[in-house]
């Protein structure tokens, strides 16, 4: 897994970066513990994971 941007998470998600960010919100607290912060624009390896994972988003390296 490699780090990603949101717009490339939301891309694969097929929703705007909006939407996606609206997504993450109720799981703040999982994703600032994996070392995700407010702001961020380039999301670390297992930030990147655990949304994956999350919202079934086919991401493939």
């Amino acid at each position: 897994m490699k780090a990603k941007s949101k717009s490339e998470l939301a891309e694969l998600a097929g929703v705007s970066v909006c939407t996606l960010v609206n997504w993450f919100k109720p799981h703040m607290a999982e994703l600032e513990a994996l070392g995700m912060k407010p702001g961020m624009r380039v999301l670390p390896p297992k930030v990147v994971k655990y949304i994956a994972d999350k919202f079934d988003i086919d991401i493939t390296d």
